[in-house]
C-alpha cells in the first residue's frame, strides 16, 4: 500500500536522480519496492561491428535497458548519439517507467541506444546499423518484451527497417504511415507539451493560453510542433531558439514563416531580433518551455528566470539545484514525465492499432493525447494542492504509486 504524506520542510526535489529518497519523505513506499525501483530490471551491453562498404567498418557500443516491466513491456526509443553511455540510457528508461505510469499507458519503461554520430552516417550506413542492432536483440523484439520507437538521431525510416526485418506490425512504433504508422505520431510530443501548457496556464496562471506569451528553447521536432500548436491555440510565441541562437519578436513570431526560414538557412537565427539561448531563458514571459537538451535550468541561472510558469518539453531540462531555486521563488514547473508524454501516448495508439488492425486518424490521436494528459494533469494538480507538495513530487508520487500497485498485484512485493 502506498500512502502519500506531506513533504517535510526542506525536502529537495530532483527527478529522477535521488527521487526515491525524496519520495520516501512524501509517501510511504514498501522497502522491497524501493529495492526493485532503484535499479534497472535488465541491462544489455552490445558491440556492433558493421561493414558498410569495401573500405568502411563501423564499430559502436550499444545499450538496452529495461527499468521496470511490472505494468507492461518495456517501451522506449532508440537513440543515436556519439557520446551515449549506459548511464544515460538507464536514466531515460527510468523516465519512461514514470511517463507510462502517470498517463495510464500499459507499458513499462525501457530505452536503447547506439553510440554513433547520426550526422556522420549515410542513409545506407544507418540502415545497416539498424539491421545489425535488430539481429542482436531479435528475441527481445519478436517476443514483444521491448517495443522501440524513434528518439534523438532516429526516425520513422529506422523504425521501418525494424518492421522490414521482422514483419510484425506491433513490434515497433513510430513507423511511417505507409507501413503501419499512425498519422499524428510525428507531432505527438509537441501536441502533448502544448496541451500541458494550455492546462497549466488555466489552472496556475488563471489565463487562457490565447492570453499568454511563450518562449521556447529548441526548434527540433518537439519545439517546432509545440510552437505550431500553441500558435494555433492563439498563444503569442515571442521567442524561439535552436543550437545556433534565437529569434525574438515582442509582437509574436510567425511560426510557419520561421519554419520555412530554418528549412532554408539551417537555423532560426536571422529571422527576427537575435538573442542567445541564455537570454531566452530569462525573458519576461508567461510560459517558458525548455524543449532542447537536459540541464539548461540550473543553479547558475534559475535565479534569473522571469517566466511565471515552466513546462518541460525536453527530458530533464531542470537540474535538482535549479528546481529547488525555482520552487523557492514560487515558479511552478510542469515536469517532463507529464508534459512530454504525448509521444508515448501516440505510440500506444499505434501499437494497439497494429494489434487490432484498426485504422486511426490524426484527430483521434490528438484527442487521446489531450485526454490522457488532462487526466494526469488534474490528478497531479489535485494531489499537489491537497498535500502541499510540488507538481513534480505529485506527478512522481502518482507514477510510483501506480508501479508499486502493479508490483503488488503481480506478487513481486
Amino acid at each position: 500500500m502506498v500512502e502519500v504524506k506531506p513533504l517535510k520542510e526542506g525536502g529537495k526535489v530532483g527527478e529522477p536522480e535521488g527521487k526515491l529518497a525524496v519520495l520516501n519523505r512524501v509517501m510511504r513506499i514498501p522497502p522491497r519496492a524501493i529495492e526493485l525501483l532503484e535499479r534497472a530490471e535488465k541491462e544489455m551491453i552490445l558491440f556492433l561491428n558493421v561493414r558498410v562498404d569495401d573500405r568502411t567498418v563501423i564499430t559502436a557500443d550499444a545499450f538496452v535497458v529495461y527499468h521496470n516491466t511490472a505494468r507492461g513491456p518495456a517501451k522506449g526509443g532508440i537513440r543515436f548519439a556519439p557520446n551515449l553511455t549506459l548511464s544515460e540510457v538507464r536514466d531515460l528508461a527510468e523516465r519512461m517507467t514514470w511517463k507510462t505510469a502517470l498517463t495510464g499507458i500499459p507499458f513499462g519503461g525501457g530505452k536503447s541506444g547506439i553510440a554513433v554520430d547520426p550526422k556522420s552516417l549515410t542513409p545506407y550506413a544507418k540502415r545497416e546499423i539498424m539491421r545489425e542492432f535488430v539481429h542482436l536483440i531479435r528475441s527481445e523484439l519478436v517476443t514483444g518484451s521491448y517495443i522501440p520507437a524513434p528518439d534523438l538521431g532516429t526516425g520513422p525510416r529506422e523504425m521501418a527497417v525494424i518492421y522490414g526485418e521482422l514483419h510484425i506490425p506491433e513490434c515497433v512504433t513510430g513507423k511511417p504511415v505507409a507501413v503501419g504508422g499512425v498519422p499524428g505520431r510525428r507531432e505527438a510530443t509537441g501536441r502533448g507539451v502544448a496541451t500541458a501548457a494550455r492546462l497549466a496556464a488555466q489552472r496556475m496562471l488563471g489565463k487562457e493560453i490565447s492570453e499568454c506569451t511563450v518562449a521556447i528553447q529548441g526548434f527540433g521536432n518537439v519545439g517546432s510542433w509545440t510552437a505550431r500548436f500553441l500558435s494555433s491555440m492563439g498563444a503569442k510565441v515571442v521567442a524561439i531558439s535552436d543550437s545556433k541562437g534565437g529569434a525574438f519578436d515582442g509582437d509574436g513570431l510567425d511560426v510557419e514563416e520561421l519554419s520555412k526560414h530554418k528549412a532554408e538557412t539551417g537555423s532560426v537565427v536571422g529571422f527576427a531580433e537575435e538573442i542567445s539561448n541564455e537570454e531566452l531563458l530569462s525573458l519576461d514571459v508567461d510560459i517558458l518551455i525548455p524543449a532542447a537538451v537536459e540541464g539548461v535550468l540550473r543553479e547558475g541561472n534559475a535565479g534569473d528566470v522571469r517566466a511565471k510558469l515552466i513546462v518541460e518539453g525536453a527530458n530533464g531540462p531542470t537540474t535538482p539545484e535549479g528546481d529547488e531555486i525555482l520552487r523557492e521563488r514560487g515558479i511552478p514547473v510542469i515536469p517532463d514525465i507529464l508534459a512530454n508524454s504525448g509521444g508515448v501516448i501516440a505510440s500506444y495508439i499505434e501499437w494497439r492499432s497494429a494489434k487490432s488492425g484498426s485504422i486511426t486518424s490524426a484527430s483521434e490521436v490528438y484527442g487521446t493525447i489531450d485526454e490522457r494528459i488532462k487526466l494526469a494533469f488534474e490528478r497531479m494538480a489535485k494531489l499537489s494542492e491537497e498535500r502541499g507538495i510540488s507538481y513534480r513530487d505529485a506527478a512522481m508520487a502518482i507514477a510510483v504509486g501506480e508501479v508499486v500497485r502493479a508490483m503488488e498485484e503481480r506478487g513481486w512485493i
